[in-house]
Parts: C-alpha cells; sequence; structure tokens
C-alpha cells in the first residue's frame, strides 16, 4: 500500500475529481445531448421526405387530429383571406447570403380561425431597412403550405415598430398574436403551436424559405467522440499512475546500485592505501683510476 500512497497527495486527488468529473459529463451531458439532435434531425428528414412524396391534405384535418404529433412539415390546403394590415417582419434573416426580412401576415380560414403564415424572404434595403412590402392579394384565397414549429421567442429581443413595420426576431404565433391583436390560432404540432409556410407559387408569396438540406450532419460522430472521451479519461488518469509506480521503482533500483559501488569493502592483504614503497637509491659510478685505463689499454 505504500507505493501507492502518492496517490493521496492533494494534486492526485485533485486530478482524480476532475477526470471524475469529465468523465461523468461526457456519459450523461455532452454525449446524450449530440445523440439526441441526431435523433432529432433523423426525424426531421423523415418527415420532409414523407411531406415531399405526400399529397397534402386539408388544414382541417390536422385540427381535427390533435394525436398527431408529427405535424410538422406537413403539406396542407386551406382557404381563406388574409387579413390587412398584419403584416409584421421577422429580422436577422438571409436571402442569397445578404440580409432579408421574413414577411409574416395573418390568414383567415372559411371556418373563422386565423393562423399564421410565412409569406417568405425579401431582401433589405441597403443591408438594414425593409423594402416595400406589397400587401396581400385581397379576396378568398386557395394557397398549399407546409406547417412547421413556432420557433419560440429570444428572451431580451422584444418585438419592436421600425421604419414604419411591426418587427420581432422569430416567429412565434403567440407573441405574432399578440403583436397584432389577432386572435391567432396555433397549429398543432404536438410540442407547440406551428404556422403555415407558403410554398412557391403560391398567392402573396415571395421568395419560400428553403427547406433544410436532408443531412444527419456531424452529431452521430460527436455523441461517439464524447462517449470515447469518456472512456479514455479514466484510463489516461490509470495510465499515468502506473508510469509514476515504474518510475519510482526504477528511481528506487538506481540509488542502491549507486550505495553499492560507492562504498566497496576493503579486500583481504592489501597494502594500505597511503603506504609507500622504498625504493634504494642508484649507485654512485665509480672514476677509472690511471691504472686501471692503462691496464685496460695494454692489459694487465
Amino acid at each position: 500500500m505504500r507505493r501507492l500512497s502518492f496517490l493521496l497527495r492533494p494534486s492526485w486527488l485533485i486530478l482524480a475529481v476532475v477526470v471524475a468529473g469529465f468523465a461523468y459529463l461526457c456519459f450523461t451531458v455532452l454525449a446524450p445531448w449530440q445523440l439526441g439532435k441526431n435523433t432529432d434531425t433523423s426525424r426531421r428528414n423523415e418527415l420532409i421526405t414523407e411531406s415531399v412524396r405526400a399529397d397534402p391534405v386539408a388544414l382541417r384535418s390536422v385540427f381535427d387530429d390533435t394525436d398527431d404529433t408529427h405535424a410538422e412539415w406537413r403539406r396542407v390546403t386551406a382557404s381563406g383571406t388574409y387579413l390587412p394590415d398584419s403584416t409584421v417582419l421577422v429580422r436577422l434573416r438571409h436571402l442569397d447570403g445578404a440580409p432579408g426580412y421574413a414577411v409574416l401576415v395573418a390568414f383567415r380560414l372559411e371556418d373563422g380561425r386565423v393562423v399564421l403564415i410565412d409569406r417568405g424572404l425579401v431582401s433589405a434595403v441597403e443591408g438594414s431597412r425593409p423594402p416595400p412590402i406589397p400587401d396581400p392579394p385581397a379576396g378568398t384565397q386557395h394557397i398549399e403550405a407546409r406547417i412547421r414549429m413556432s420557433e419560440g421567442t429570444i428572451p431580451g429581443k422584444d418585438p419592436s415598430v421600425q421604419d414604419g413595420f411591426r418587427q420581432v426576431y422569430s416567429i412565434d404565433t403567440t407573441q405574432e398574436s399578440t403583436v397584432t391583436n389577432l386572435p391567432i390560432t396555433p397549429i398543432p404540432t404536438g410540442e407547440r403551436g406551428g404556422y403555415l409556410q407558403l410554398d412557391e407559387d403560391q398567392p402573396g408569396v415571395f421568395t419560400p424559405t428553403p427547406l433544410p438540406q436532408l443531412d444527419a450532419g456531424p452529431y452521430l460522430s460527436y455523441g461517439l467522440q464524447w462517449l470515447a472521451f469518456g472512456l479514455m479519461a479514466p484510463l489516461g488518469l490509470g495510465y499515468f499512475a502506473y508510469a509514476e509506480i515504474r518510475e519510482r521503482r526504477k528511481e528506487k533500483a538506481e540509488a542502491k546500485t549507486t550505495s553499492q559501488t560507492s562504498d566497496p569493502s576493503p579486500t583481504p592483504h592489501s597494502a594500505p592505501a597511503d603506504a609507500t614503497t622504498k625504493q634504494s637509491p642508484p649507485p654512485a659510478p665509480v672514476t677509472p683510476t690511471p691504472q686501471d685505463r692503462l691496464a685496460d689499454r695494454y692489459g694487465r
């Protein structure tokens, strides 16, 4: 257990808490968020595909079938009249990559109910002002449109009146009912009230708001990545702990080896380290006598 005692140090405890919290978020928040978006996008694409293939139905049948939770994107037909002085502009829209507005108007059905209709997009003048908006055609009109779900309101973005038009920042049936002071009936879409988005070549339409691209997007891969991160974080912590243990073992072994080689035991019969060997002085040179030189030269 002493080998693992370093894991109880504050730095390691803090790291463990951070890793555990990150893994928890990956499995409970981040991955489900992305996987949920993938499910919603896939379902939306299915509904759009089905609506393109299916024939339009009468709008009154949608009002009658209150149990239908997948009415969005369905193509419907309706007859009625556009209500005058009910135009509302939606800011921060784009048309062909340039600033624009979405034009909303109220439409009274033959049964007396009033619904909200998106007439389409118009380009902004000089990038910031709405252009002149012609009134929708008068009299009874027969239209084809798609059911769209309300976008909801944006906190801090209240309706206003600018350049002679009532303007909002999102398409929401409840908000538009308050702005126009008309009893707009939300179209049942399962989650929140909906409105109608005009198709091409319909009376009163501008440039129709394009349908979303039928692409599932990167949400599935993002969700799988968060799951992988949630697994890799604890594994990474375990690897670093193992590496720390291995390094400590290595340092301990090196320290033991160093201590053995730096203090060796003296060998028997070895001479003391400070002993010096006495050497005999070299013999003095012998100077030959004259007799010796004569004897060497002429013989003795």
